[in-house]
């Protein structure tokens, strides 16, 4: 087996779970091309409120394909020795959770295109100005919250609780992005909101900053390695 074969396997078990596929591909695409075309065709909204409620739905994806789907999935394998198994073939960890994390990213971005051209079609929404810096804060952003959500495991005590442990992570990101509505936060929260990688790459998107996004990722892709490797756990708790 290789990356590749570790890419597959995560592609085929993801479009096998019919439950997954409603939480992390129906929902949010339904969230992420619905809410604009309602916004721009029901209300007075300009094309330009459309557009800035389309890019906070990208913090939606984020959270629900990227990570949530990257949160249950692999506490499943976890606690159903899926991960142990294929620790005892010639696969390294590396490979393992780098084939995991490819193949959520690639859903991920394939889910965003689609969308955008979607909103585009459906409420006159531009297609990115800059599609270069567009497709690279998505797939850089969907790797860093796959990332994070791998490390994030180790918190989750077993699968039944994994998608309720997701959901904090789900409102944060939406708040944070403005994907929920203008909502009045102290200024303390909505800066620490600000530092959210689902910020960074809204940010990157809405306002086409590269430096301080860039960074934001890289600090956090340094959490999650770190993390994974002081407390990522291969197989479940004994009790």
């Amino acid at each position: 087996m290789s990356l590749a074969a570790t890419y597959r396997l995560g592609t085929r078990l993801f479009w096998k779970d019919r439950g997954m596929l409603f939480g992390s591909v129906v929902t949010p695409v339904g969230l992420a091309i619905g809410l604009p075309v309602l916004m721009r065709n029901v209300t007075s909204a300009g094309v330009a409120d459309v557009a800035h409620l389309f890019h906070g739905m990208i913090a939606i994806v984020l959270a629900t394909t990227t990570f949530m789907t990257m949160v249950v999935a692999l506490t499943m394998r976890r606690d159903q020795l899926v991960l142990k198994r294929l620790r005892t073939t010639e696969l390294t960890d590396g490979q393992i959770l780098g084939g995991q994390i490819a193949s959520v990213v690639t859903q991920t971005v394939v889910i965003v295109a689609l969308s955008a051209v979607a909103v585009r079609v459906l409420a006159g929404v531009p297609l990115p100005g800059e599609p270069l810096l567009f497709a690279a804060a998505v797939v850089a952003g969907s790797a860093v919250m796959a990332l994070l959500a791998a490390a994030y495991t180790a918190a989750i005590p077993r699968a039944e609780l994994s998608a309720a442990f997701a959901m904090p992570v789900f409102l944060l990101a939406g708040v944070g992005a403005g994907a929920m509505g203008p909502i009045p936060l102290p200024s303390l929260v909505q800066t620490a909101l600000d530092l959210l990688p689902t910020a960074a790459v809204v940010a990157a998107v809405r306002h086409g900053e590269v430096l301080a996004p860039a960074l934001n990722l890289a600090a956090w892709t340094v959490i999650g390695v770190v993390s994974l490797r002081l407390w990522f756990r291969w197989e479940p708790r004994r009790s």
